[in-house]
């Protein structure tokens, strides 16, 4: 190749991800103080249309706080003021925010509180993922009944978006990003 002979970027160098280095924090999946007694785990793999586990996604978990306040606490990415280090959140406050990359399995974790929302409680999700030109919203119900949002969805659109409760406070919650049994996604105008 001379050095006057330009390449092409690929798509991988146009689209990214570009997220994987700074964006993830250490115990950003961890929304609960450390030994809270009601502590759930919300947990899944994000796929692609073909069913393949996605190993590098980002998500981003909103949620009501247990009381069903929606201002949190800040501190997610708190700092240490003399070193600039990360501290990150204090084991106390609740923020009711989370970070999460999927592992190269496509799997994630999530330790939070439930949600005190009213109606149904459900966390907000927002993923970012290779191909994906932009992010995409949709919600984790941890019930099913009498929401808005999901009467207004034939069943099995429905089923993508409510999590399986299992044993020891979890639920699963597995997003597939296109094809068959897509989860739905939200628009925000």
């Amino acid at each position: 190749m001379s050095m006057t002979e330009r390449l092409l970027p690929t798509p991988a160098h146009t689209i990214g991800p570009f997220y994987g280095h700074a964006l993830p924090f250490p115990g950003g999946g961890d929304i609960a103080p450390p030994g809270h007694p009601d502590t759930i785990t919300l947990h899944g793999h994000v796929l692609d249309g073909a069913g393949t586990p996605v190993p590098d996604a980002l998500l981003d978990f909103w949620q009501a706080a247990p009381d069903g306040s929606l201002t949190g606490a800040p501190g997610s990415l708190r700092r240490d003021p003399s070193t600039g280090g990360f501290l990150g959140r204090n084991g106390v406050d609740f923020t009711g925010f989370g970070r999460v990359a999927t592992d190269a399995d496509g799997r994630y974790a999530l330790r939070t509180l439930p949600p005190g929302n009213t109606g149904l409680p459900y966390i907000g999700v927002c993923v970012f993922a290779r191909g994906l030109t932009h992010h995409l919203f949709t919600r984790a119900y941890l019930a099913d009944g009498g929401d808005p949002l999901l009467d207004a969805l034939p069943d099995e659109r429905r089923a993508t978006l409510i999590a399986a409760e299992g044993a020891m406070r979890t639920y699963r919650f597995d997003i597939r990003l296109q094809g068959e049994g897509e989860t739905v996604f939200l628009e925000f105008r």
